[in-house]
């Protein structure tokens, strides 16, 4: 089977783009209704296989409305199958690993702050840059999170991941006003 090379008109004449999700708008293979929602789940990701080559849902999306597929697009609130064109946008390797969200095995419950059993306090760490910034050691929990929190807004910028529910980051403004 010759590839046919995947670009925003031929991405068009194949699906259609509504909420998020794709819909088949031809019959690609003879399983394939036209008007069914496309996508199968791999590794966290929905994907579908056209033309001989398995495609991330998000990067037909991304395709689809600004013509051309970057190295990464990150999804703004850290859920893989949330496709809407709203939550997609390019970025680069160390912008992307900003957006991860907190460790499973966290036990502070707060992304960046752990604590020290030899100084007995918390103490808050960031990476930016590809450099690890230690900002201090804490006595209280809640200072340690404030700390880790301005830093992120202001080494992450738009990229900035609390580590809380991926649809409950907190802007800006809402982290000054409990920063007493």
């Amino acid at each position: 089977m010759k590839l046919i090379e995947m670009t925003k008109d031929y991405a068009q004449s194949l699906f259609e783009y509504k909420e998020g999700n794709l819909y088949w708008k031809v019959q690609k293979a003879p399983h394939v209704k036209v008007g069914s929602k496309v996508g199968s789940p791999a590794h966290g990701y929905e994907t579908v296989y056209v033309d001989g080559k398995n495609w991330r849902i998000h990067r037909l999306v991304f395709l689809m409305h600004y013509g051309y597929i970057p190295k990464l697009i990150d999804h703004v609130n850290g859920n893989r199958i949330d496709n809407r064109i709203e939550n997609l946008r390019e970025a680069n390797d160390t912008q992307n690993a900003y957006n991860i969200r907190m460790h499973k095995d966290n036990k502070s419950g707060i992304k960046g702050v752990s604590w020290d059993k030899y100084k007995d306090m918390w103490i808050a760490k960031i990476q930016a840059n590809k450099k690890r910034i230690q900002l201090g050691y804490f006595k209280n929990i809640d200072d340690a999170k404030n700390a880790i929190s301005e830093a992120r807004i202001k080494l992450h910028g738009e990229f900035a991941n609390h580590g809380y529910s991926t649809l409950a980051q907190p802007t800006k403004e809402q982290l000054d006003g409990h920063s007493n």
